[in-house]
């Protein structure tokens, strides 16, 4: 009995380490492959999230054309993936995940007819919308794994 508990301690630690190891890249190319995916699709004009993006956009900022907006912001969503790849942006890119995070969670207040069934039913747009908590907690543990500037200083 002992021998087995001690064979599970052993592959426990080890299962750890290898997570620990690799955390942070797969971390990194997941948030990539997300923003810098659902950014081209907005860009080449295909996204399935194109009628929310537009209806949030005609009651924010329908100064400029919602054509011209979408790409840009495809585009930005893409540059936020091919930040996250690039070690040593994490104060860069993790700021601008942040702003568009606030834009991707203001049509469950702006449009909650469109994102709600419901008193805490969301709609199939709203779970999109609501599991960017994911990709908020995945940016938060790159994040952790950083070396605070003080640091940095006073280490010359």
């Amino acid at each position: 009995m002992k021998s087995t508990i001690m064979r599970i301690s052993t592959f426990d630690e080890k299962a750890i380490r290898f997570f620990k190891k690799i955390a942070e890249p797969i971390a990194r190319i997941g948030l990539f492959v997300i923003y810098f995916w659902f950014g081209a699709l907005k860009v080449f004009g295909v996204s399935p999230a194109d009628q929310l993006v537009q209806s949030l956009f005609e009651r924010t900022i329908p100064f400029i054309p919602f054509g011209t907006f979408l790409v840009l912001f495809g585009f930005f969503e893409m540059a936020i993936g091919i930040l996250f790849l690039i070690k040593g942006l994490e104060r860069i890119v993790i700021p601008l995940l942040f702003l568009h995070m606030i834009t991707a969670f203001l049509p469950l207040f702006a449009l909650p007819q469109a994102t709600w069934l419901g008193f805490f039913v969301p709609s199939l747009e709203g779970q999109y919308i609501i599991k960017n908590l994911a990709l908020i907690a995945v940016a938060i543990g790159i994040a952790a794994e950083l070396e605070p500037l003080g640091e940095k200083r006073r280490r010359g």
